[in-house]
């Protein structure tokens, strides 16, 4: 364990269970937006409000949005989630497109799981170095470009018979004798 985890609280992912199964609900409560009226670098902030926070607003009734104008104040993006994190953005100098996309991703995001050292149920001493078995890692490369069926790669011929073609086989060899001994 290194020593950038002594001080994040540890915790397990908490994703809302069967999210998106039978209905979706956004995670996201409540979002601020924080500006200054007169600052510069609010700029793509004030756009943002002017030109989408109606429409952001109409396409997501269950998120309440406040403005909260400040002096001197840098611009600031607060997001509140229904598991109870909070998310702050600052969106200093950023343009109108970068707040809208900052804006979407905390629409569909469900919280802040940075600031907590993520647990897992199983563990072990000895992880593996080679990463995660596929059916494909111990393949031949030349099946990539091979046309297929090829007698290099194994053919259906080579299986087998089934028990209802052995079957088959033997009623055809009967009758074969039967009709051998009737002429």
């Amino acid at each position: 364990m290194s020593a950038n985890n002594l001080f994040l609280k540890s915790a397990f992912v908490r994703a809302p269970l069967k999210n998106g199964v039978g209905r979706y609900v956004c995670q996201l409560q409540r979002i601020v937006f924080k500006f200054c009226k007169s600052n510069g670098a609010s700029r793509g902030m004030r756009d943002f409000i002017e030109q989408d926070l109606v429409d952001f607003s109409k396409d997501n009734p269950g998120v309440v949005v406040y403005l909260k104008p400040r002096r001197h104040r840098g611009p600031v993006i607060v997001g509140e989630y229904l598991n109870g994190d909070r998310l702050w953005m600052s969106v200093h100098n950023k343009t109108h497109e970068e707040i809208v996309k900052w804006v979407e991703l905390f629409r569909t995001q469900q919280g802040n799981n940075w600031n907590s050292r993520l647990r897992k149920y199983q563990y072990t001493n000895h992880p593996s170095v080679q990463g995660p078995w596929t059916p494909f890692t111990f393949k031949d490369p030349e099946l990539n470009t091979a046309e297929l069926p090829d007698v290099r790669f194994g053919s259906n011929n080579r299986l087998p018979a089934t028990a209802t073609e052995q079957l088959r086989l033997m009623f055809e060899k009967q009758k074969l004798d039967e009709l051998k001994t009737a002429e």
